[in-house]
């Protein structure tokens, strides 16, 4: 049985929504729509599905688009990300990420934190690294999908102890399929996220006293 800790990965391992970074290599205008999206979804004014097809469509974003932002995960990771998920994996914690971003911006920043586990979405280029689609059936795609994604690691790992952490509605979701939600607020602070949290952080270190004295860690 494995003790499992998740994060969510834009706006809490990184400072930055990798979706939004994409739309500023577009135009301007395109930036707007997209982060105007990113905001609603987040937000829970609009379903993540909506938003999801919608951004992609204005953006189609390459290959090396896509490496780009994987740099930039990396220059604005938070800063006690690495230390404190290293502690955890040592008092025996299970670290995935579970994003609504994208695979392959995100897995540089997850190898860089030895984390193994990435479930974030797939996206499929062209043999030149033009963009070619995403994978529509893909559970963080759409609302409810990182509950879906927990529900599977519980059952694929046997865990009893599962955390979540994230900034976003989406991660709120987790709520009831989870030990504990912990709402980040670190680079953006959600007043209904935070109102529905188990705890709160402002830095990803906060985590170890909160799991110490809630015995998790024992």
């Amino acid at each position: 049985m494995k003790k499992i800790i998740a994060f969510d990965c834009d706006s809490t391992l990184s400072s930055i929504e990798g979706i939004d970074e994409l739309a500023k290599l577009t135009t301007p205008s395109i930036f707007q729509k997209v982060e105007k999206l990113t905001n609603l979804a987040m937000n829970g004014e609009i379903p993540v599905q909506e938003a999801f097809s919608q951004r992609l469509k204005l953006i189609s974003p390459s290959l090396s688009e896509c490496q780009q932002i994987g740099q930039l995960y990396l220059t604005h990771i938070e800063p006690t990300a690495k230390e404190t998920i290293l502690q955890l994996q040592e008092k025996g914690w299970h670290t995935i990420i579970i994003s609504g971003g994208f695979s392959p911006c995100i897995q540089p920043l997850a190898e860089h934190l030895n984390i193994s586990e990435v479930h974030a979405v797939p996206l499929h280029f062209q043999t030149n690294g033009s963009y070619q689609s995403f994978d529509t059936d893909y559970p963080t795609t759409r609302d409810g999908g990182k509950p879906q994604i927990i529900e599977n690691l519980k059952a694929k790992y046997h865990s009893k102890q599962f955390i979540m952490v994230g900034d976003g509605n989406s991660d709120l979701e987790t709520t009831p399929h989870v030990t504990q939600f912990i709402a980040f607020t670190g680079f953006v602070s959600r007043p209904t996220v935070r109102q529905h949290a188990t705890h709160q952080v402002s830095i990803i270190s906060e985590l170890i006293p909160i799991l110490e004295s809630s015995k998790h860690l024992h």
